[in-house]
């Protein structure tokens, strides 16, 4: 399994990255009107702020993305395909659902999980059902952020109303695929 080399085969991209380039441009211009419009301290005081929130934040990524790399290499490719593959139907997306009910932490851990399973196997509906249900359904917010500020009747309702909504969410996603609304795989 970990020998595949399918697992690890990536499109090679180009040495220059236009969305990178578009999004450095962006940043540029922003910050040339922040500190012409607001001055040197205030363009100081953004730019260190955001380089602590930086600061903060990459070793959460850097944990989220070894989590992926560990459900990536643990989870056997075969399981994955049986369970969560373009062949596992309806019962695929019910799967993908409830793990990602179950699935908790942040988008920081649920976004590599998801590359993760798509990586190891699992098709693009079921990676929608699995992050649309870590979303709506995710027991953690429910718990610690949703119980405590509306009570359990809107809770329990809201979670009700909410099931069917990852599976759909995964049913039009491999329609769009299957209908060529978009592209995924080798065409990428």
């Amino acid at each position: 399994m970990i020998d595949d080399p399918k697992i690890y085969s990536r499109r090679r991209k180009g040495a220059f990255d236009w969305s990178t380039a578009f999004i450095a441009g962006l940043v540029a211009v922003c910050a040339t009107v922040v500190f012409v419009r607001e001055g040197s301290a205030h363009f100081w005081s953004v730019l260190t702020g955001d380089v602590v929130l930086f600061a903060d934040m990459l070793p959460k990524v850097l944990a989220g993305c070894l989590i992926g790399t560990f459900v990536m290499i643990l989870l056997p490719r075969d399981l994955v395909v049986r369970l969560i593959g373009s062949e596992s139907g309806l019962m695929g997306l019910l799967v993908a659902t409830f793990a990602g009910f179950l699935l908790p932490g942040g988008p920081l851990t649920a976004y590599p999980v998801a590359a993760a399973l798509l990586a190891v196997g699992a098709d693009a509906g079921a990676a929608v059902a699995f992050l649309t249900s870590w979303t709506l359904l995710g027991y953690t917010r429910a718990l610690v952020w949703e119980l405590p500020f509306f009570g359990s009747d809107f809770v329990i309702w809201r979670i009700v109303i909410a099931v069917p909504l990852p599976v759909l969410a995964g049913l039009l996603a491999r329609l769009a695929l299957r209908s060529g609304l978009i592209r995924w795989g080798d065409e990428r």
